[in-house]
């Protein structure tokens, strides 16, 4: 008998989040076969598996969302800042009025590519021993697919419950009365103590390096008033705002500098972003010289700093969550934005522990314990965070045309093309991952403005009977050049954090996001097509 014949679909998308979807409804327009490979239940992308307590998103509405109007006319978030329950719902929405489940395979989990030179194919392998080829091949599983747990001694040995913020238990999990340890103070850690924080009996936070929190002020949504919005035109002067600013959202950094004001002037500017209006602006609508500049974000941290220690009481706790000198250049590590945080761990139930003056020494059957003694715990959550940006691909054993994996292709350091595609990676492009804007974006903006460009070099390819393309070392060597000048000149490389990996032990520690903003990433991209595609070495099958 021969071999059973190999399934093939034009594009093949892994993953079923923003990035997939915005792609498969553009990419089927132009007549293309498309399909998702989702290895989990449902659609949702990171939403699928978000569903630890009080997890939602920090992009505020309308940004949050795809930007197609035949989606958002007709469906309206409930909240300025939407939580997992009703992503979930708006994925229904799309699934619904897209008809895209004909095109989804669940249960699909991609573990490695090839590709073929003769057939200009990939040949994509998934763990139920089953193949597809397709000419074109596009991972679009983000930059949190692989998650971290810290090598902490005798966890196995722990006789309650464990659980990661990033496999919750889709059932969810009762935790009243309940005796929590958790470690981690990053955007999930923020989210799970102040939800769970009155409920439990008590609650031991291990925190690494404080979290420089913003006010998420959130609230209800209208339905009127956001009818009246899109009425107005105001939803879509939101989506075409995105487009001209650093990260992806409607707004922006003043074209002043911090020392062009007044202590007066400051204090009020500061107080209007931090209070009245909450959310990114006071991190991404402020001075454009706070990230830049230690002076100015010296003057940041303090206004900042005053603001939280007027919310809590507990002197010890004032000083491990708002310290008198900061740790890092505030702004460097990305702050979360909470509703009541400062309030809930301010309670006498509630205790902090800083890993750095008292690390954990190891867990035992009971708690961990720590050179102080023994925490007593009913219940451990790691909200540890993941193998961020990188580690999504680089687990997958996807093949270059040279030989080596994608990790492989990392091991003397990262390095893309545009944040995109890679050399010996042809006809392969992925979509909010590596030296992309990512973390610094919106989600919906950054997988928009992509996959806007992938339509267009792929409806190029198809006019002209192109059915190769690959980036060129030359266009690798350059962005990766202009990654690390965007990010040197900046005040991230001063703090450990992972957005340049430090998070992860003995990893090296280099810029995994651009830094140069939404816009000059964008224009990028549609330039490396210019001059007969300058930037991609071009075949036709012959």
């Amino acid at each position: 008998m021969g071999e059973p014949e190999v399934p093939y679909v034009d594009v093949l998308l892994v993953g079923a989040g923003f990035a997939s979807f915005t792609l498969l409804n553009r990419l089927r327009k132009q007549g293309l076969s498309v399909s998702i490979y989702e290895k989990g239940s449902a659609s949702g992308g990171i939403w699928h598996w978000n569903c630890y307590p009080g997890a939602r998103v920090d992009s505020d509405t309308p940004i949050y969302q795809l930007f197609d109007k035949e989606l958002w006319e007709d469906f309206t978030f409930q909240e300025r800042y939407a939580g997992w329950q009703e992503l979930r719902r708006y994925f229904k929405h799309i699934e619904k009025k897209w008809g895209v489940e004909e095109h989804i395979e669940y249960h699909k989990h991609v573990d490695g590519a090839s590709f073929d030179e003769k057939t200009h194919q990939w040949r994509v392998d998934c763990s139920d021993g089953s193949e597809i080829s397709c000419r074109w091949f596009i991972p679009c599983i983000g930059f949190a697919a692989r998650h971290y747990t810290p090598p902490v001694k005798g966890l196995s040995n722990f006789q309650g419950q464990v659980y990661h913020t990033a496999v919750w238990p889709q059932h969810g999990v009762n935790l009243k009365g309940k005796r929590v340890a958790q470690i981690g103070t990053g955007a999930s850690g923020i989210q799970v103590a102040q939800e769970i924080g009155d409920s439990v009996k008590h609650l031991t936070l291990f925190m690494r390096t404080p979290n420089m929190c913003l006010p998420m002020n959130q609230r209800k949504l209208d339905p009127k008033e956001e009818e009246r919005k899109k009425a107005n035109g105001d939803y879509e002067k939101a989506f075409n705002d995105t487009r001209g600013t650093f990260a992806g959202f409607t707004y922006d950094f003043v074209d002043r500098n911090t020392f062009d004001d007044t202590p007066e002037q400051r204090e009020k500017f500061y107080h209007k972003l931090l209070v009245e209006e909450g959310g990114f602006r006071y991190w991404l609508n402020t001075y454009k010289d706070m990230l830049f500049d230690q002076a100015a974000n010296d003057e940041a941290y303090k206004f900042w700093r005053q603001s939280v220690l007027k919310r809590i009481k507990d002197p010890e706790k004032q000083r491990l969550l708002a310290p008198e000198v900061p740790p890092h250049p505030w702004g460097t590590k990305r702050p979360s934005l909470e509703q009541r945080f400062y309030e809930v761990v301010d309670q006498d139930h509630v205790d902090i522990i800083n890993v750095n003056e008292d690390p954990i020494e190891e867990v035992t059957e009971t708690g961990l314990r720590t050179k102080k003694g023994l925490v007593e715990m009913d219940v451990l959550v790691l909200a540890t965070g993941f193998d961020s940006v990188t580690g999504s691909l680089g687990q997958l054993n996807i093949q270059g045309i040279n030989g080596g994996t994608i990790a492989d292709h990392w091991k003397n350091g990262l390095k893309t093309s545009m944040g995109i595609a890679m050399p010996d990676f042809p006809n392969m492009f992925f979509l909010y991952g590596p030296q992309a804007p990512t973390a610094f974006s919106n989600g919906p903006s950054c997988t928009q403005f992509q996959a806007e460009f992938v339509e267009e070099i792929l409806k190029r390819a198809q006019a002209e009977g192109i059915t190769r393309i690959e980036a060129t070392p030359e266009a690798e060597e350059d962005w990766t050049k202009r990654m690390h000048e965007r990010w040197d000149a900046t005040l991230f490389p001063l703090a450990k954090s992972w957005y340049q990996g430090a998070n992860i032990p003995g990893r090296k520690v280099e810029p995994l996001n651009w830094a140069g903003g939404m816009v000059e990433y964008t224009e990028s991209l549609h330039k490396s097509m210019d001059n007969d595609y300058q930037s991609w070495k071009t075949a036709k099958a012959s």
